[in-house]
């Protein structure tokens, strides 16, 4: 070391120690870098492990528990000085230098950043602005794009109070409770102007302007602005327009959509953000590209054809749904309502912007569709998987009627899964033991990994039964909490000697929940075998309107009722990260069996192979793409009939010959000193061959090279960026 680093060094803990362990516990707290470091994870649970569970793993809520004094009583008590401090010093760091991929790669985006829009976030449980998997790859990306140093601002909705926490009643019939969320407990701060006033951002429509206020958010180096219409300046109804996600109707809906695509690119030009990129996380966000258009008109002279052009080729759109009906869609009526304000700035007819987001441009009763208007105002879009790009193509088709159905100009980056965020920090210590220093700063390469061959085959089961006995624990506590509160007794003991196996998502029909409970005197037989038993976990939502998604749940929830399955398959509450978290680090299978292709990618089984855990899962989505044969387990052949209740038999039929045939003899078939080598073999290969190919850092940098630099003007990334 220099003596110039050396006197810096010691300048920088002059410095520090001018500081209050008290504001540095605050200041680590506003930033979310923390949730995916488990060592600040820890130092915040060790001040108070108890509180630190019943505040939902929420720091800000904890500290504000604590005065000054007796923060600094409890952390002398506890000796979490040096780790406070190191922490501290730790993020200092991490937001103060740009990372080596960074100086690298990004080329015209220091100066233009990537603007990402999404509905909805997933970063941590204790800020509940998510539902479910969009919002986790929401999440996910932007950490991921933290990481790399990849220049990136991402706008949403603040939601005061999210998405439902689900309860079962004594029936199994899903509850919904929605519950506000306390402002002074989330890592967020209200965006001011120069002279101290609120920044307001107005939203235009026919009948009245809807005004939201913003608030920002750090996510490691990442800026995340959400707007929030709870404002007296507002009608009544529209106070409440940012309060759920996902709740209300169409006419809410497409002034939620206004709020975040208008309303965000409003935002970016009061805040003086200059985009060069525009990515739409789904159709969601796709008004985003007319306010762009908009603007360019408006600042630079272009005719409105000419300015779409502009925005178009700057504008990433991905989209997420193989399934028509998942698509926004919304009336010529409620559109003229909403959009004319801006239509008659965009100096075009009523006809003209309806067309924009249809498929036939003249037919007058077909209703604006916020994806068509996502492919049609961009020049870089993507599926989510490879096999959800030949849907989307062949889905999307009609609007290039020119072109060949493979010509469709629709390509795929696959999704990926925050590494640091869903790795469990035991397996993460194994792993510092076996792979090279610094190993997690390069983990989307593939050889990094290989060193998964090289662990002892022993010391990674006894890792891996760790966590199976701290996520059985976690299971159990909450089954029991479940039943006490529905006057229940229903004490479980689940066995971590016994093969567990995983389902937890949302309870879309189409995901097939009660595949598995098409011939239930079977399972019974499997779940008794007194010499190899199974046990399964499920956990999962269903959309508040969803009925029949509603009813796979009580029909998995009331399997407690049946003394055959008591104990052996349990149903936890209120699924979110935490819950997610939980389940895919210590089961032994993550079964996933959509209905393909209706799977755009799926996350959760990425998640587990960090774990060690094996998928067993249809061949869609990203599975379709990620088994090999050695490294997992494959429901069907890949295969679907036209016919889907021929579909449903004939994956039923292969589940079951799966896991009597395949999986149960492979996990119990020990060798002399109690190891299932040939099971330890297959996670080995799991974690080898796809642990670096679906990480989120993969996505990103494939998004850098593929769309982020074209789209900003720049030259692609040298190909062997990843090195």
């Amino acid at each position: 070391m220099s003596f110039q680093e050396v006197k810096k060094n010691e300048e920088e803990l002059s410095l520090d120690s001018q500081i209050s362990l008290y504001d540095k516990c605050w200041e680590l707290a506003h930033n979310l870098w923390w949730s995916w470091h488990p060592d600040v994870i820890n130092t915040f649970r060790d001040l108070d492990p108890q509180l630190w569970r019943s505040l939902d793993h929420n720091p800000i809520a904890m500290l504000r528990q604590f005065t000054p004094e007796s923060l600094e009583q409890r952390v002398y008590e506890r000796v979490l000085t040096c780790r406070i401090n190191y922490a501290y010093r730790r993020l200092k760091q991490y937001l103060s230098e740009r990372p080596a991929w960074a100086e690298k790669n990004i080329g015209v985006l220091g100066s233009k950043p990537v603007a990402y829009f999404s509905l909805e976030f997933g970063i941590h449980e204790s800020v509940p602005i998510y539902s479910g998997g969009l919002g986790i790859l929401a999440g996910d990306h932007i950490k991921s794009a933290s990481g790399l140093g990849v220049p990136l601002v991402a706008v949403g909705l603040f939601y005061d109070q999210g998405y439902f926490k689900q309860q079962l009643d004594v029936d199994g019939w899903q509850q919904e409770q929605y519950l506000k969320t306390d402002i002074e407990n989330l890592p967020m701060t209200q965006v001011k102007r120069e002279d101290g006033s609120s920044l307001i951002v107005p939203i235009e429509t026919e009948k009245e302007t809807i005004y939201a206020r913003v608030w920002h958010m750090m996510v490691g180096r990442v800026n995340v602005y959400l707007l929030d219409c709870d404002l007296p300046e507002n009608k009544k109804e529209d106070r409440t327009l940012t309060s759920r996600l996902y709740g209300g109707d169409s006419r809410t809906r497409i002034r939620q959509e206004m709020v975040v695509g208008i309303g965000g690119v409003k935002l970016l030009k009061e805040l003086d953000i200059r985009p060069g990129v525009y990515h739409l996380n789904e159709g969601h966000c796709a008004f985003a590209t007319l306010q762009a258009v908009q603007y360019k008109m408006e600042e630079d002279g272009f005719s409105f054809d000419e300015a779409v052009r502009a925005v178009a080729y700057k504008t990433c759109f991905t989209t997420h749904t193989p399934v028509p009906a998942g698509h926004d869609r919304f009336a010529p009526d409620l559109m003229y309502e909403h959009l004319s304000p801006l239509q008659r700035k965009l100096g075009i007819d009523f006809h003209q912007l309806m067309a924009m987001g249809r498929e036939h441009v003249n037919d007058d009763r077909e209703p604006f569709c916020m994806t068509v208007l996502g492919l049609k105002l961009s020049r870089h879009a993507n599926a989510v998987s490879c096999l959800h790009g030949v849907v989307s193509r062949r889905m999307w088709s009609s609007l290039y009627p020119n072109r060949s159905e493979t010509e469709v100009p629709i390509g795929h980056i696959t999704n990926g899964v925050h590494v640091p965020t869903w790795l469990a920090w035991q397996m993460q210590n194994l792993y510092d033991r076996y792979f090279k220093p610094g190993w997690i700063d390069e983990h989307w390469t593939q050889e990094v990994w290989q060193n998964i061959y090289n662990v002892d085959p022993g010391e990674l089961w006894e890792t891996h039964i760790t966590l199976k006995h701290l996520m059985l624990d976690f299971v159990q506590r909450r089954v029991q909490a479940q039943a006490s509160r529905r006057g229940e007794e229903d004490r479980i003991s689940m066995n971590p000697d016994v093969l567990t196996i995983g389902f937890a998502r949302r309870f879309a029909t189409y995901k097939r929940a009660t595949l598995l409970l098409k011939d239930i005197e079977r399972l019974a037989k499997i779940v008794n075998d007194p010499h190899r038993p199974v046990q399964f976990i499920f956990a999962g939502k269903a959309h508040p309107a969803d009925q029949p998604g509603k009813e796979f749940i009580q029909q998995v929830a009331n399997l407690r009722k049946d003394e055959r399955f008591h104990g052996k398959f349990v149903f936890v509450e209120d699924y979110d990260m935490n819950v997610a978290r939980h389940i895919v680090q210590g089961v032994d299978v993550w079964m996933n069996n959509p209905r393909r292709p209706l799977e755009a990618s799926g996350t959760s089984g990425q998640k587990a192979v960090l774990n060690g855990v094996l998928n067993f899962s249809v061949l869609d989505g990203w599975w379709a793409e990620a088994y090999d044969g050695t490294n997992g387990f494959s429901i069907g052949t890949g295969t679907s009939h036209v016919d889907t209740t021929i579909t449903d038999q004939r994956d039923g039929a292969s589940l079951y010959e799966v896991l009597e045939n395949e999986i149960i003899p492979t996990y119990y078939k020990e060798d002399a000193h109690g190891l299932p080598t040939n099971w330890i073999r297959m996670m080995k290969n799991s974690i080898g061959t796809l642990a670096w190919r679906f990480s989120a850092q993969r996505m990103v940098t494939d998004y850098m090279l593929t769309a982020y630099l074209p789209a900003a003007g720049g030259v692609t990334c040298d190909m062997n960026y990843r090195q």
